[in-house]
């Protein structure tokens, strides 16, 4: 009788690890990568090399999970590189090299924590100035939310926006130049 129950948990272990899932879910590494890729086109690299410290306990997570249950992924890349994707990328350097660079700069606007630009500090910046900062700030948001939107729609998945913006939210805040300012999970203003 033992040896009938121990057949028959190695066969449900056996049956179990054998198993292959096809998961559509949103891969964030994946992303994460496109978003830094992004990035650097829009404000360059940063001379340090921005590097991500410490572990991922999600990516552990989902390693131990894939050896115990092999996972076909259906997405593997997200793809930033269609042409209205690039358009966006383009303007937004653009703008990033001819106005917003000094704003964040002097501490005149920061990243939000909801992956946008906002104005944090209207006096560092003089009173001619400040209708301009204003309407560099409201572009660039409606850039970037125009972007997070396209790059869910381009990779087939436009229901990964709010993931898409969520990534990019961490990844602008991480390769935020030292002394630039943005918002922390509770919306306080930090100095990087």
């Amino acid at each position: 009788m033992t040896a009938l129950r121990f057949s028959f948990v190695v066969a449900c272990l056996w049956a179990v690890a054998a198993c292959v899932t096809i998961n559509v879910y949103f891969p964030e590494a994946a992303a994460e990568e496109a978003a830094d890729r992004f990035i650097d086109e829009v404000i360059g690299e940063d001379e340090e090399g921005s590097t991500e410290s410490g572990s991922n306990p999600q990516a552990l997570h989902m390693l131990l999970l894939d050896l115990l249950i092999p996972a076909a992924h259906a997405q593997a890349d997200i793809n930033v590189n269609t042409p209205s994707i690039q358009a966006i990328q383009r303007r937004m350097a653009q703008r990033y090299d001819s106005e917003l660079e000094a704003y964040f700069e002097s501490g005149a606007i920061g990243l939000t924590n909801d992956a946008l630009v906002a104005v944090r500090n209207l006096s560092a910046v003089g009173l001619r100035d400040r209708s301009k900062v204003n309407a560099a700030v409201a572009a660039e948001n409606r850039d970037r939310t125009a972007v997070y939107r396209e790059i869910a729609v381009a990779n087939g998945h436009p229901e990964w926006e709010d993931e898409i913006r969520e990534t990019f939210a961490e990844r602008w805040i991480q390769r935020a130049r030292p002394g630039w300012y943005y918002q922390d999970a509770r919306g306080n203003w930090v100095q990087k």
